[in-house]
């Protein structure tokens, strides 16, 4: 396993994940009917892996021109059929957590392409997280301490850091439904 480290945010994260939205963009064309940087880098501020976290909006992850296309970029297909994490308290059926995960790297860029369905619980989730962190400058703070911390203590055990981390990044995120009735939340327009 390699080396959990987590960084201060980068200016660049933004520019990196245009770079590699626009090849994924030229590479899936209207397969995509959106891409839009998500996870800890697309939060200004955020400390992070360097690595960029991208969501690729589909109607069907079975289409096989994804396949085709993600190949033909040279990413890595990782796992398909894999599963988001599902928060504990909730009941979410695994049709609305399932994904397509592949893995990109271009010179000094690294990027986890999550391919999900237009609508399901994962494709909301993704873009409510990214939303409410950087509405909550202090939510995102915290959580970056977290993680800080976390690949202090668990450097090289990358299943003890998340063991942790995805429980607390729970707790913060137990708010975010809310927080999206609250102010109206809804996914706005996509990134690329």
């Amino acid at each position: 396993m390699s080396d959990i480290v987590i960084v201060e945010y980068r200016e660049e994260w933004p520019n990196e994940f245009t770079r590699i939205g626009r090849e994924l963009r030229t590479a899936l064309g209207v397969v995509a009917r959106r891409i839009d940087h998500i996870g800890s880098t697309a939060v200004p501020g955020l400390a992070a892996k360097d690595i960029i976290d991208i969501q690729v909006t589909v109607s069907d992850l079975d289409d096989e021109r994804i396949g085709v296309a993600m190949r033909s970029i040279d990413a890595i297909e990782r796992f398909k059929g894999t599963f988001d994490h599902e928060p504990p308290g909730t009941v979410v059926p695994d049709d609305q957590r399932e994904k397509w995960l592949w893995h990109l790297r271009r010179d000094d860029i690294v990027a986890n392409i999550h391919i999900r369905v237009e609508g399901r619980w994962n494709w909301r989730y993704a873009l409510l997280c990214r939303d409410f962190l950087r509405a909550n400058v202090g939510t995102a703070r915290a959580y970056g301490e977290v993680k800080r911390q976390l690949a202090r203590l668990f450097p090289n055990d990358v299943e003890s850091y998340y063991d942790v981390k995805d429980p607390a990044f729970d707790l913060f995120m137990s708010v975010a439904d809310e927080w999206a009735g609250w102010t109206g939340w809804q996914p706005g327009p996509a990134d690329i």
